[in-house]
């Protein structure tokens, strides 16, 4: 009887282990980011370290936040799913509060925290994943069943992208569109149901894209960039040309001449260019199988923690892991003439202070994961030896062997005979 609360105690007192492989992807990415920040903005302020020192005190806040999602129980995060979806509404209002609202280039998209301005729709990302996380948890069995649960989180994120679009911000509500899509098809969803509003919001999103002038411009100079290569096509040239200069292995750490007030926040959006250019084709590999490693391990530890009916958090893999891997596919497009010409930065590798905060506490949150998926593992293998063990505790002891029975006599020749007639004779009687 006392064996029982002894077990309890050391299921709880088991731990987990994070992730080895999705620790040292995010690890190389983020010392990339610092080196590419540091060569590639070393020409755009007066002081030449002013975007690293502002990168890495970004980053050291970042990793703190990491660190303490990491250490908070993913239960305690589903618990408050309803407070992050009302922050997510309350933070993209409060762009447009007068004195707390910042207005940059004719953009609403920042507030005013005092010592930085911070862009919300960073926040609301990582936000919106949990909720939704959460809601595919509570509704599994009715999104695939019901139209009604399908279509609560799309018009959620409908009003979301509303107002992301006031601000105006095309690229996060087409990126947060997509996440949505991806994470109910992974949840489950009805994929025929699933048609429906995708058929009905791909013409909505393609009239508002081409409903501003500077959008259309955009999308037709991404087809041809060297008809107007000093107008509308003057990014996306510079990007290219800064690639092409790189070739294989790259002109060397810091010998980048595009980044010399050729190329526009070269240290945000077109990093990925000065990457091409100073480090070549192996360097843009490198970055590549980096994020893939990192997209992969998020995909292969949701799908295990599913496997393991931990839904919630393999939802929230699968969430991180479609950000991740849509936000790097596009910024990096943009950068090699593939997509049109988008604000997005690249994950962990940009300089930018909301982008590197929340992109940390994503990959504290997927680090969370990994490290509850380990411990649940753990328990589940003690459980099973120690029911093992129970099991043969209450088995019954073999009795003594006994000792085989002597052989019957062998009978005359005549008997057998006899036998053989006589017995189905007293079995017709009977």
């Amino acid at each position: 009887m006392n064996d029982t609360p002894r077990q309890a105690t050391r299921l709880e007192a088991i731990g987990g282990r994070f992730d080895p492989w999705l620790l040292s992807a995010m690890l190389a990415l983020a010392s990339l980011g610092v080196v590419m920040v540091a060569s590639s903005s070393i020409y755009q302020a007066s002081s030449p370290f002013h975007y690293l020192i502002r990168h890495m005190v970004f980053l050291a806040v970042g990793i703190g936040l990491a660190c303490w999602v990491m250490r908070t129980e993913l239960k305690s995060i589903e618990a408050r799913n309803h407070l992050l979806l009302l922050g997510c509404v309350v933070l993209l209002l409060m762009v447009f509060v007068p004195g707390l609202g910042q207005s940059v280039k004719g953009a609403h998209r920042w507030i005013n925290l005092g010592v930085s301005n911070f862009q919300v729709v960073e926040a609301v990302k990582v936000f919106f994943i949990v909720w939704l996380a959460s809601y595919l948890v509570r509704f599994r069995d009715e999104v695939n069943a019901t139209w009604a649960a399908m279509l609560k989180p799309l018009g959620i994120v409908a009003l979301l992208v509303a107002l992301l679009l006031m601000q105006p911000d095309f690229g996060s509500s087409s990126l947060l569109l997509a996440i949505t899509a991806g994470m109910l098809v992974l949840g489950g969803v009805n994929m025929p149901r699933m048609f429906g509003p995708v058929l009905v919001g791909l013409p909505i999103m393609a009239v508002v894209a081409i409903a501003e002038p500077y959008r259309w411009r955009r999308l037709t100079s991404f087809s041809d960039p060297w008809a107007d290569p000093f107008g509308s096509g003057y990014q996306l040239t510079n990007a290219l040309m800064a690639i092409g200069r790189g070739e294989w292995a790259g002109i060397g750490l810091g010998g980048s001449v595009l980044k010399l007030n050729y190329l526009p926040e070269v240290h945000t959006d077109f990093i990925f260019s000065v990457i091409g250019e100073e480090l070549g084709f192996f360097g843009i590999c490198l970055v590549i199988g980096l994020y893939a490693l990192l997209v992969g391990r998020a995909f292969v530890i949701g799908l295990r923690c599913v496997e393991m009916r931990r839904h919630f958090a393999g939802y929230v893999a699968f969430g991180v892991g479609l950000w991740i891997g849509m936000q790097s596919f596009v910024s990096m497009g943009v950068n090699l003439g593939l997509l049109p010409t988008k604000g997005l930065t690249l994950p962990l590798i940009s300089s930018g202070g909301s982008s590197v905060l929340m992109t940390c506490v994503a990959m504290g949150l997927l680090l969370r994961v990994s490290y509850e998926l380990e411990r649940t593992q753990r328990q589940v293998a003690l459980r099973g030896e120690a029911m093992q063990g129970a099991a043969e505790q209450r088995a019954p002891v073999d009795p003594a062997p006994v000792p085989p029975a002597p052989a019957p006599a062998v009978p005359a020749r005549g008997t057998n005979r006899l036998r053989s007639r006589i017995e189905p004779i007293f079995e017709r009687i009977a």
